[in-house]
């Protein structure tokens, strides 16, 4: 995608001259949607980012919080590999994780976890569990190889998104102050280093691929714009940034991703205030004959750009070899410009800061659509049940997670497959309070396709839920922001409308959004994703243990649900029990307004969390895909089961945020935990027959949990 004339224009405006053939292809990846966000920086500002515990907010490799009450830093960062991954999906997904790792490195912090949010076309259809098993492959072959565990995310299957998938990876780092680093340049003189793996041709122009539509042949012509990875070599660099952080020989560090050498090197210094002078033949690389702007751009992986010393460079090489990594001793920071030479030309020269962030900003126009009309299906409780559960975007995850290594590094306490990953934080504070961690991530393209800003707010009282369900309290969140082209005024109110939702219900959570990533231009020939709001969350607690996720047999079953919703109420937008955005609507069809969203969200979380940390709560699990019917479900197992009862099916398949099931033995100290700010309503019992028996109205189901199992096991059956 060239430089687009007006954009060419102002560059010789700047310039003074035409630029270089290198210095066109610079700006055109570095002001490229991906990198430039023209579309959506002016949005952005809505979110709320500084909070007590933020210690380095957006505009960094990766955000950085502080754990209440310790010394411990927890780095924080979420990527898009959307394209590269419908391209190549085992090496798209792959060098998804590489980057969101080395982002990690950046901020001068080890990685300990991941969570994976993936998006794909209908699950019956056999390129969309192509994609997905290249996917799911790519993450798993490089997290395990590196040695950092994924521990979270979601999986969904949406008919918007099957011409172009979604990849969102997000990590969580350990670091502590002495050790923290930044990607901004700190003096003039100080030299740069490159290091890590050789630079070859992959990855050519990946940041403005990602900036275009794809193309019905985007499998075959662009496979040069996807990056090949090495996990080993990954690896490698993880330990060999933690040696040289161990003898300070750091200054400002940036990982090369999007636009190469010429994107992480001019951003590395334009922070700064600074320029600088490099020689591109002084890259070591792996490919003959490669040219200036081959270079520059390519986006080969496992590389990082230091900021170092000058009397600390030999040692830096030296630690690098220990590592069997290359090292290039490959410019100088300056006061000038940011200036690049090769074989005795000067094929770069331009002011820093205009490459990294003088990208003008787009003008875009915006369009409502009309809101849906309640049309709803006529169905029967036993098929509805049965269809929902083995909804693919609802059912067993169990085939994604047992790839992956999610138990390396032995922090896991609670394994994929629950409301949220709690992990330990070893050496975190005192030996008699030990701190743990919990994280969720993903989205719901399905609520945000039926209405996108009350979608969003739904996505994010979501995985605040899923942290309050296992008794973690909300730090920082982290979005990646996905939608279709910007420059149809629909999908860019849809996109609009959807980051609006999801500012202003994590404001109302009291949950600073600290980083993120946008990725637009997620349009094929079968038309833009629906907005798709992928949010990570993590959250503290005191302590590993949480409530199980399946019932024991012992208790009694009850909804802690928003205080302000009565069963029953009326029809309309204020209406809990809507189905707009259901599993239920999307298996029968009809069409219905999005349910209401928690008018005080942070109240309700907090109340979850009183209710978690309760010694007579024996189990809780957030209800979400397929509503109540899928929680009862997931409840489940061959030695306890559930007798529930509701006065409606909406009631059962409406998929309103902020819900949870809880197994109590103390009702009374649940109602007292909660107060005013939640509801609480009776749904049966617990029993010890390994089955769920439903009453809704006049009808009935008993499904024992080797049906439910059956059921729900759907991704195993159709793909082992």
């Amino acid at each position: 995608m060239p430089l687009a004339d007006a954009d060419h224009d102002l560059v010789v405006d700047e310039l003074g001259r035409e630029p270089t053939r290198a210095e066109e292809h610079l700006f055109e990846n570095l002001w490229s949607e991906h990198c430039a966000y023209r579309s959506s920086r002016m949005l952005l500002s809505n979110f709320e980012s500084g909070g007590e515990h933020v210690e380095i907010g957006p505009g960094d490799d990766a955000a950085v919080v502080r754990v209440p009450g310790t010394d411990t830093l927890l780095t924080f960062g979420i990527e898009s590999h959307n394209h590269p991954s419908y391209v190549d999906p085992y090496d798209g997904a792959a060098t998804g994780i590489g980057g969101i790792v080395r982002d990690t490195l950046s901020m001068g912090a080890y990685p300990i976890a991941l969570a994976d949010s993936l998006y794909f076309g209908p699950f019956d259809r056999e390129h969309s569990r192509y994609l997905f098993e290249g996917v799911v492959e790519g993450i798993s072959d490089y997290g395990n190889a590196i040695g950092v565990p994924t521990v979270a995310g979601s999986v969904a299957f949406e008919e918007s998104h099957v011409g172009n998938p979604l990849v969102n990876v997000a990590c969580v780092g350990k670091t502590t102050p002495e050790r923290l680093v930044t990607a901004e340049a700190q003096a003039a003189g100080n030299r740069l280093v490159l290091l890590g793996n050789a630079t070859g041709r992959d990855g050519l122009g990946g940041a403005s691929f990602a900036s275009e539509d794809l193309a019905e042949d985007a499998e075959t012509e662009d496979r040069p714009a996807v990056q090949v990875g090495d996990p080993y070599s990954e690896k490698l660099l993880i330990e060999c940034n933690e040696a040289l952080l161990d003898e300070d020989l750091i200054e400002s560090a940036r990982d090369l991703g999007a636009a190469g050498l010429g994107g992480a090197s001019s951003e590395l210094v334009a922070k700064g205030g600074f320029g600088a002078d490099i020689d591109l033949e002084a890259v070591h690389t792996r490919e003959p004959g490669m040219n200036a702007t081959e270079i520059l751009l390519a986006e080969s992986q496992e590389r990082m750009c230091y900021e170092v010393a000058p009397e600390n460079v030999e040692r830096v090489a030296e630690i690098a070899e220990r590592f069997d990594l290359g090292c290039s001793d490959i410019g100088e920071v300056t006061e000038g410009n940011y200036v690049c030479e090769f074989e005795g030309e000067t094929v770069v020269d331009a002011p820093a800061a205009y490459l990294a962030d003088g990208a003008p900003l787009n003008d875009l126009g915006r369009k409502a659509p009309a809101a849906p009309e309640r049309d709803l299906p006529e169905f029967d409780l036993a098929e509805a049940f049965e269809a929902v559960v083995a909804d693919p975007t609802a059912a067993s995850k169990e085939w994604v997670y047992r790839q992956y290594d999610h138990e390396v590094g032995l922090r896991t306490a609670v394994e994929p497959g629950d409301d949220a990953a709690v992990l330990a934080l070893h050496g975190a504070g005192d030996a008699d309070d030990e701190h743990a961690i919990a994280l969720s991530s993903g989205a719901n393209p399905h609520w945000t396709d039926c209405d996108p800003e009350a979608g969003a707010r739904a996505v994010a009282v979501e995985n605040a839920t899923n942290l309050a369900a296992k008794g973690a309290t909300p730090l920082a969140a982290v979005d990646c922001l996905n939608g279709g082209n910007p420059e149809d005024p629909e999908t860019y109110d849809g996109f609009a409308a959807a980051v609006d939702g999801l500012a202003g219900t994590c404001a109302d959570l009291s949950v600073p959004v600290v980083g993120g990533n946008v990725s637009l231009y997620n349009d094929s020939e079968t038309g833009p994703v629906a907005p798709t709001p992928t949010l990570a969350v993590l959250g503290t607690k005191s302590g590993y243990d949480a409530p199980a996720a399946t019932v024991s047999g012992e208790g009694d079953l009850v909804l802690v649900e928003p205080a302000e919703w009565v069963a029953g109420s009326g029809i309309g937008s204020d209406d809990p029990h809507a189905l707009g955005g259901s599993l239920l609507l999307s298996q029968f069809g009809g069409s219905d307004r999005f349910p209401a969203v928690p008018a005080d969200p942070g109240a309700l979380v907090d109340a979850l969390g009183r209710v978690a940390g309760l010694d007579s709560t024996f189990a809780t699990h957030d209800v979400s895909d397929g509503g109540l019917a899928v929680a009862l479900a997931e409840l489940v197992t061959d030695e306890a089961g559930v007798d529930a009862d509701l006065a409606e099916a909406r009631a059962l398949f409406s998929e309103a945020p902020g819900r949870v099931v809880v197994e109590t033995t103390d009702a009374d100290a649940l109602r007292d935990a909660v107060g005013d700010d939640a509801a609480v309503t009776e749904l049966g019992t617990a029993t010890a027959d390994g089955a769920l028996s439903l009453s809704v109205g006049e009808e009935s189901i008993v499904v024992d949990a080797g049906e439910i199992g059956e059921l729900r096991d759907v991704l195993a059956r159709e793909l082992d």
